[in-house]
Order: structure tokens, then C-alpha cells, then sequence
């Protein structure tokens, strides 16, 4: 026989906190004679007192201490473990952020991949803003995310690189760079940059909150940007897009939380890494 049941310990540590019987009774909503007899049945049960009672005040033994830091982490582990079972049976959909625009033709694949496996569930698709999809992986809002490297921040994050691709400058169709095979970074020095909401304050044009009001302003001259291929692919009308060489590779990511062991989670990234390489093959 168990020393301590769940109901026992949830009402020690409830007295060991409140070190008044009567608050305890009803912070438990029980009475307090009730509560009195239990206290007293665990302590002839572990054969040690766990308060020093007077008529005025109740004060922990050092016994009571002991038990209730105990306590207080196997109520926790409880109770973490019965929301994991409720979580667990309740098959709760998996939710995969992305960008709009921003999978490079890779979703379809990725999903279609998962849906295979025997245990797959639902997905639910979350679209974020330019630069905060990291922000729902770290705070819980999404289990696993689509992400561009080196632009989004991995800190903390486990990756697995799915797609690279070469980065372009996003021009008007008129501008005096347009017609060119492949630009230099430094060619565009003086060239208007947008800023994206969410990223340093590097740039000095016109804050944007996606591609569609960027191809806009690209269109009219007022901007130019330098981009991941598949962002801007194929090229809107009245745009065009040069690759630009040493800007440097771009890659695509699924990500999750470093620490996420789950196994739903594990399965998209895996089937997500399968999707893509019998793409190539």
C-alpha cells in the first residue's frame, strides 16, 4: 500500500502553505475537522509529526519541510502528466507556421508526405508575418515552422535544411541594372531597401508587411529589394529579378523547439526531409 495517496499530499501541502487549518479547509472546500483527521492519519501512517501545533499557530517540523518540497514536485508531475494523457488522447492538430508565399512549392509535398505516416494528424497551417515565426515556435503557438536561413534567427531551435536556392534583386522593370545577367552587391549602394516589420531599423524606405506591397512599390520605383528566389517567383509583371551572386545562398528550413521531443512532431520533420529528397531524386 502507498504511504501517501494524491488526496493526502494535495491536502498537507495545502496546510504546510497555509499553516492554518482553517484556510487550508477552505482553499480544499472541505471541512475542517476533516481535514484535521487526515493530517493526523499521515502522520501516525509515516510515523513522524509534521507540524508543531499550538493553540494559536501551526509552524512546520523538519520533517514537514522535507515533505512538502517533495510534495509540491510530485503534485507538479502529476499534474504535468495528466495533461500529457489529456493532450495525448485528445490528438490535438499539429500546427505548422509559415510565411505566405514563403514554401517555395514545398508544402503540398511535405503534407502529403505526413498524411502517410499511421499515426499522422491533423495539420492546421498558421501564416505569420515577415519576421515572427520564430516567436510562435518559442511561445508555443506553432509546433514546427518553415523558415529562411540565415535571415530567421534558429537560436534554440533544431533545423533541417529542405530546400537552397541563390538570392535576387527584386528591380523595376526600367531600372538601369534590369537587363543584366547578375549584379554585385555593391551596385545597389544607394538603391531605397524596404523595411520588414520585426527586423532592425537597417534600412530607410518605406515599412512593408509583405510581397504584395512590396512588388507594388518595386513597380513604381520607389523600392528595390534583395530576396530568396522562390519569394518572388516567377517575377510579377513590371518586375524583374537578376540573381545576385555574393549575397550568398539562402536556405529553407523546418524547424521545431530544440527541447520538443515529441513524436507528431519528429514525424513532419522527417516526413518533410523524405518529401523533398524523392523530389530530387
Amino acid at each position: 500500500m502507498d504511504l501517501l495517496e494524491t488526496r493526502e499530499l494535495r491536502y498537507f501541502v495545502a496546510v504546510a502553505e497555509e499553516l492554518h487549518f482553517g484556510r487550508a479547509a477552505a482553499k480544499l472546500a472541505i471541512a475542517q475537522p476533516a481535514l484535521s483527521k487526515t493530517i493526523q492519519r499521515i502522520e501516525s501512517r509515516l510515523r513522524v509529526p509534521l507540524f508543531d501545533r499550538t493553540s494559536r499557530s501551526v509552524a512546520l517540523t523538519p520533517a514537514g519541510a522535507a515533505l512538502l518540497e517533495g510534495g509540491r514536485h510530485a503534485l507538479n508531475a502529476m499534474t504535468l502528466a495528466v495533461q500529457g494523457a489529456r493532450r495525448a488522447a485528445a490528438a490535438e492538430p499539429l500546427r505548422f507556421v509559415i510565411k505566405p508565399g514563403g514554401d517555395a512549392n514545398l508544402l503540398s509535398g511535405i503534407l502529403a508526405a505526413y498524411a502517410e505516416l499511421p499515426r499522422a494528424r491533423q495539420v492546421d497551417i498558421l501564416f505569420s508575418g515577415a519576421a515572427d515565426r520564430t516567436d510562435h515556435l518559442h511561445d508555443g503557438r506553432a509546433d514546427a515552422a518553415l523558415l529562411y536561413a540565415p535571415f530567421d534567427d534558429l537560436t534554440g531551435l533544431a533545423a533541417q535544411t529542405l530546400h537552397v536556392e541563390d538570392r535576387v534583386a527584386v528591380l523595376p522593370e526600367r531600372h538601369r541594372l534590369a537587363e543584366r545577367d547578375s549584379i554585385g552587391l555593391a551596385e545597389l549602394a544607394g538603391e531605397v531597401f524596404p523595411r520588414w516589420p520585426g527586423t532592425p531599423d537597417t534600412e530607410d524606405g518605406p515599412e512593408i508587411s509583405g510581397a504584395a506591397e512590396l512588388v507594388s512599390l518595386v513597380r513604381i520605383g520607389r523600392v528595390v529589394a534583395v530576396l530568396p528566389r522562390s519569394l518572388i517567383a516567377p517575377a510579377p509583371a513590371g518586375v524583374v529579378c537578376v540573381p545576385v551572386p555574393d549575397a550568398g545562398p539562402s536556405r529553407i528550413v523546418i524547424a521545431c523547439r530544440e527541447d520538443d521531443r515529441r513524436d507528431h512532431v519528429t514525424a513532419l520533420v522527417t516526413a518533410a526531409v523524405a518529401s523533398v529528397t524523392s523530389r530530387g531524386a
